[in-house]
């Protein structure tokens, strides 16, 4: 990265107290070296950002299997070809990992697992110094088994290092023109299942096709849970009015039975982001503390 430039944009963004920026990206030009676990949500991008400012050398490795979302992959997919860090595309097999279908309460460890260990292979074979996650101070907050999985193979996350929660990551990448910057969460399909109801293929693929199907809708932050034969869906406050009227009311639930589910609910509390992890808060610090 030429210094001159990277001195200007350090003074710019100092001068708008983005101290924490300046923090990651020195973390990051530390390193030398790196691959990152890139999903193309907001964390991620802007860490594969930082990644190109700090003029380390730099790998996206982008997951898929059976519990991304397309339209996940596809942003993933743009972000990176803009930044002009190369991007790696693997396939996981977190279907084929019994723990995983089973869905207990640490599922997301195996997943992680998967994952993080063909990055490993990746970053040993090509001489790559660190591996990287997303994961910023917020996740602290909650039941993240993955972060396990990130210890157990020596991933470090620079968002927590550098201290950003994720709406601070927001207001930077909002600043950066980042096009994730506003962009809803959007966890793995697999977080629409209760715990222990077994993941199937055919049941994420009824999900995805459920969820792509209210996006294209209209609804912008929503989940469709998957209870067996009951969808149910997940809306924020001012998005219920548009459901429950005539038209689309029926078309939801024409497409959603279509999909093979038999009952189609509305939840009247609302759509909450980890709304599966509200009854193991009190085990998620155990996890945050072993």
């Amino acid at each position: 990265m030429d210094l001159k430039f990277y001195e200007s944009y350090k003074l710019k963004y100092y001068s708008m107290k983005d101290a924490k920026l300046l923090a990651l990206i020195n973390i990051l030009k530390n390193m030398e070296s790196a691959v990152l676990a890139y999903s193309g949500g907001v964390d991620s991008t802007l860490l594969l950002k930082a990644m190109q400012l700090s003029g380390i050398r730099a790998l996206a490795v982008t997951g898929v299997s059976e519990t991304m979302p397309e339209h996940d992959f596809i942003s993933a997919k743009k972000m990176a070809q803009k930044t002009g860090i190369e991007q790696r595309v693997i396939r996981t097999d977190e279907l084929r990992i019994k723990n995983f279908m089973n869905n207990p309460p640490d599922r997301c460890f195996f997943c992680k697992n998967e994952l993080f260990g063909k990055i490993k292979k990746i970053a040993r074979k090509e001489g790559y110094s660190f591996m990287l996650d997303g994961s910023n101070l917020d996740d602290m907050d909650d039941w993240r088994p993955g972060r396990k999985a990130a210890l157990k193979h020596g991933i470090r996350s620079p968002l927590i290092e550098a201290g950003l929660n994720k709406k601070e990551i927001r207001n930077i990448s909002k600043k950066l023109k980042l096009p994730a910057w506003d962009k809803p969460s959007s966890p793995c399909l697999a977080s629409r299942f209760p715990y222990r109801e077994k993941i199937t293929g055919k049941a994420l693929k009824q999900v995805a096709k459920a969820e792509k199907f209210l996006k294209s809708v209209g609804f912008a932050e929503f989940r469709v849970r998957h209870h067996g034969d009951v969808a149910r869906i997940e809306l924020k406050g001012n998005d219920f009015k548009k459901l429950l009227s005539s038209g689309v009311r029926k078309t939801v639930t024409e497409k959603l039975k279509s999909l093979g589910y038999k009952f189609i609910s509305l939840d009247l509390e609302g759509f909450r982001s980890g709304r599966m992890n509200e009854g193991l808060k009190k085990s998620s610090r155990r996890i945050r503390q072993a």
